[in-house]
């Protein structure tokens, strides 16, 4: 009775433990449209799209994100440790107080559309750019309001195109 008795404490402090060390960490995957770009995490070179970005900071921490790929325009934004709560983490927190320091994630992918780069093209009149750049600022906005899940994946990718093919 006294070693079934030890074995339960044994095994509530280990799976207490691993809920706690869990909460830790987060991971998201970082994709591109088209894939295969150069993926510089704080300015650090870490590999190409797909790229599976897993940490441990803290909850409101921010890291930079650039995208470059040959013939596109480089694409920089950033992404923070604020968007989905970490259930394993907030568990662990009411055991011991600092794994409320994690107790947000990351959301499990992100996609970024990388927009072609006029720079291969014939000089362009001031119009042409304007429309470029006018193109270019509204496939942003676009990706901010899925990313910020005002707009499901079917209505992003039902706008882009009619962006893309309006000349």
């Amino acid at each position: 009775m006294k070693k079934q008795k030890m074995t339960t404490k044994m095994i509530s402090v280990l799976l207490a433990g691993s809920i706690l060390f869990s909460g830790c960490a987060s991971t998201t995957t970082i994709l591109s449209n088209p894939s295969g770009a150069r993926v510089f995490l704080n300015g650090e070179s870490v590999g190409t799209t797909p790229h599976t970005h897993t940490d441990t900071k803290i909850v409101g921490s921010t890291t930079s994100v650039r995208l470059e790929k040959e013939g596109y325009e480089t694409f920089n934004t950033s992404f923070s440790r604020n968007e989905v709560a970490d259930v394993g983490a907030i568990i662990g927190g009411l055991f011991v107080w600092v794994p409320f320091l994690w107790t947000m994630k990351y959301k499990d992918s992100r996609t970024y559309d990388l927009i072609p780069s006029s720079g291969n093209q014939q000089p362009a009149t001031s119009i042409q750019q304007n429309q470029s750049q006018s193109r270019i600022d509204q496939l942003r906005e676009l990706r901010k309001m899925l990313d910020e899940e005002l707009i499901t994946e079917e209505e992003f990718e039902k706008e882009r195109k009619k962006i893309l093919e309006d000349n």
